[in-house]
């Protein structure tokens, strides 16, 4: 997985229990450069529609992107 474009993104405030330490974040479904769409974290910087971004690790079973400069 490398990167793609931000599809749609929205920021929780409420998180799930196990994820309440870490709230507010924001999450994205990317369209992916190879093809497909997968939803994923986004970290550092915010991001809008239309952004791209670029896939930085894996925590837990999530994907994790970030603004691509």
């Amino acid at each position: 997985m490398s990167g793609g474009i931000v599809y749609t993104e929205t920021v929780v405030w409420s998180a799930p229990e196990q994820y309440m330490a870490e709230a507010p974040y924001q999450i994205a479904i990317v369209v992916l450069d190879e093809g497909g769409r997968v939803t994923g974290r986004i970290a550092g910087a915010r991001v809008q529609i239309g952004d791209r971004v670029a896939f930085v690790e894996r925590r837990q079973e999530f994907p994790v992107f970030q603004k691509s400069l």
